[in-house]
């Protein structure tokens, strides 16, 4: 007996019995397109992370008054204890910590905006210094990003995305024209190309304008973000040390003391994401792992139902030589031929979930290559554990007994 007589057996004990095969093998094929799907959406959310969500580029971070908080309890206790953020502490940065290339500040409003009987609600408002575009990247599509100078005399200009473009303009070229916030006329120097959308939510929703104006017109107690780019070849840790040893100094805070502001990299919004998706993928486990036992008892079942049906068969086996070892083998082959047909098809399945999700959905989901090798992994292992029984007590059957049997 060798293993490629038992799998040709299996295949042809399939063949013989679709209907029935089928329905042996549902419980793995649900629980393999599962697991598959799983690691494919989370593959996928985690490049889409990587790529969009903690893309700051090489060497940057930024410091803002919570950083990254992952539960009720420590935003309440953040918001208690942490310091609104000014202008003057990215200007004592910039002063004083030498492994940081460029600092620059930004701050946040929900406006509306107006341009003749057009309107446009609920546009994310930033106030910059125009310097960030060394930090973070503004690509242009029309005119150009905003001046140092317009800054210093707080113009009333603006950077536009292109969600603005299309709702408040339309067709028209928005360059040199104005539009209204909070009934002040600003004028459109620059509009941003477009970046898409986020899980559904848009990233040309929003309107840049000069710090300084932002402050006239807002008043200068909101928080702001500063963001920070480490000279290259500096380790960002140490540029990131540098930084916290300022404000430190600055909100007199004691060595024992925690951070009253948080530092943000991407780095840090990658593991926290990794964490999230980690528990999620453990919890989806757990749970579709649920489907494969119940998969590996129904095949058990079948074998144990194919012992009695072929006892004629094993006993013909036996009388013309073959060991128990050998009875073993072929229904151990058996079993696990039967659990990776089913994963083959739970694979094809989850594959073919992938391709209808990224292409309907906006999840994006990534099928990585790796994924059939687990299954078929998993697979194997079901195959054997709950095929170890059946194959046993094949093995045991007295030849005597089984060539008389009907």
């Amino acid at each position: 007996m060798n293993f490629l007589e038992g799998v040709r057996i299996a295949l042809g004990a399939i063949r013989a019995n679709v209907l029935r095969s089928f329905l042996t093998l549902l419980g793995i094929i649900i629980g393999i397109t599962a697991i598959i799907s799983v690691i494919a959406i989370i593959n996928g959310l985690n490049l889409y992370v990587a790529e969009n969500l903690s893309n700051f580029g090489p060497g940057v971070y930024v410091i803002s008054k919570f950083g990254i908080i992952n539960n009720h309890e420590k935003f309440l206790e953040a918001l208690r204890r942490n310091r609104d953020l000014k202008i003057s502490d990215a200007r004592a940065i910039a002063q004083s910590c030498d492994l940081a290339e460029h600092v620059a500040c930004e701050v946040h409003s929900t406006q509306d905006l107006k341009r003749g009987s057009e309107q446009v609600q609920e546009v994310d408002i930033g106030g910059i210094d125009p310097t960030i575009v060394d930090i973070e990247p503004y690509e242009v599509d029309q005119g150009r990003n905003l001046s140092d100078d317009e800054n210093s005399r707080a113009a009333r200009v603006c950077f536009i995305g292109q969600d603005i473009v299309d709702n408040l303009f339309g067709t028209v070229d928005p360059i040199g024209k104005s539009m209204r916030i909070r009934n002040q006329e600003f004028e459109v120097v620059g509009t941003a190309k477009k970046k898409g959308s986020v899980f559904g939510f848009s990233r040309d929703n929003f309107v840049k304008i000069p710090i300084n104006t932002f402050c006239k017109m807002f008043g200068s107690q909101r928080s702001v973000n500063i963001s920070i780019k480490a000279v290259p070849g500096v380790p960002l840790e140490d540029s990131m040390d540098e930084a916290r040893v300022v404000l430190r100094s600055r909100h007199h805070l004691r060595y024992g003391d925690e951070d009253d502001f948080g530092i943000v990299s991407a780095e840090g919004v990658n593991e926290l994401w990794r964490n999230l998706t980690q528990t999620i993928f453990l919890v989806a486990i757990f749970v579709v792992g649920i489907s494969l036992v119940v998969g590996g008892i129904v095949i058990m079942n079948i074998m144990l139902v194919s012992v009695i049906e072929r006892t004629r068969e094993i006993g013909v086996r036996k009388a013309i030589g073959a060991r128990n070892r050998d009875i073993q083998l072929q229904f151990l082959v058996e079993s696990v031929t039967l659990s990776c047909v089913g994963g083959a098809i739970g694979v094809t399945s989850a594959f073919t979930l992938t391709w209808l999700m990224r292409t309907f959905t906006p999840l994006p989901a990534n099928f990585p290559l790796w994924a059939p090798l687990l299954a078929f992994g998993m697979c194997a292992v079901i195959g054997v554990f709950f095929g170890v029984h059946p194959a046993r007590k094949a093995a045991r059957l007295n030849p005597i007994e089984a060539l008389r049997s009907e």
